[in-house]
């Protein structure tokens, strides 16, 4: 049987990061990739011109649809644009019994706001705590607890502030700080540093995206969390350094860099 694992995110229509980018990560990974869209997006590789959410009542018919005949060994969630949005999204993965991976997107590549400010308190609240891994990059913590990462040695800081609002583990992402790319993963007991040579490459279009339903792919194998980020990690670094120049602006990752 091939793992099915569940995306709950927004569609970008440029390819490179939302439903697409998981659906191509999940296939580069060698698991059954499957959708759950909350938000529909003009966007391409400078910017995001117009989102249209969807209706509640459609976001939770797509997911039942595909928990209760399919079933998944794993959900991750991208683009929730409002409180509402991510209030029934955190009930349906509460009622789910497999891992769960968030990554609370709150701004695009390019700068544009994809989380309304009134649902910012409902992620800490609702959905942060059903979070197997949570993993924000870190304006997204800055936005989400006030602390805000200058260094290596602000990371621990910052993994101790998300914790302290549930999920079980946690991923701070530190690919905006100089030097190596380094990420802080723990669950407030261990502690894993991940370590990459940093890529000197603009096309980093969708990264946080890939990253995530990388995490939730290797989960659905049956990997511990540890495992689990560790070769999301490698995974998400070999596709940095082959990403390509598309559009006028930042292009993508390259998902198939893996495949030969």
């Amino acid at each position: 049987m091939i793992p099915g694992v569940l995306t709950v995110a927004g569609s970008d229509s440029g390819g490179g990061a939302g439903i697409q980018a998981d659906l191509k990560t999940m296939l580069a990974l060698g698991v059954h990739g499957m959708s759950v869209i909350t938000a529909v997006t003009a966007q391409n590789s400078v910017g995001v011109q117009g989102a249209w959410e969807l209706p509640v009542e459609a976001v939770r018919a797509q997911y039942r649809s595909v928990v209760d005949d399919i079933g998944v060994r794993a959900v991750k969630t991208g683009m929730l644009s409002s409180a509402e949005l991510v209030e029934t999204v955190a009930e349906l993965i509460a009622g789910t019994d497999a891992p769960s991976v968030v990554d609370p997107v709150g701004v695009s590549k390019h700068g544009d706001a994809l989380l309304a400010p009134s649902a910012l308190d409902s992620v800490r609240t609702a959905l942060l705590p059903v979070a197997t891994v949570a993993t924000p990059n870190l304006d997204e913590v800055a936005h989400l607890t006030g602390v805000r990462v200058e260094s290596e040695d602000d990371l621990r800081r910052a993994a101790e502030a998300v914790l302290a609002f549930g999920p079980r583990w946690v991923v701070i992402k530190g690919g905006h700080l100089a030097g190596d790319a380094v990420d802080l993963l723990t669950d407030g007991s261990q502690e894993h540093w991940l370590r990459a040579p940093r890529h000197d490459k603009r096309h980093t279009h969708g990264t946080g995206c890939t990253l995530a339903s990388a995490i939730a792919s290797q989960l659905a194998k049956g990997q511990t969390v540890p495992e689990a980020v560790m070769v999301a990690k490698e995974y998400v670094t070999g596709a940095i350094a082959a990403g390509f120049a598309l559009g006028a602006g930042i292009g993508p990752v390259h998902h198939g860099w893996n495949l030969g």
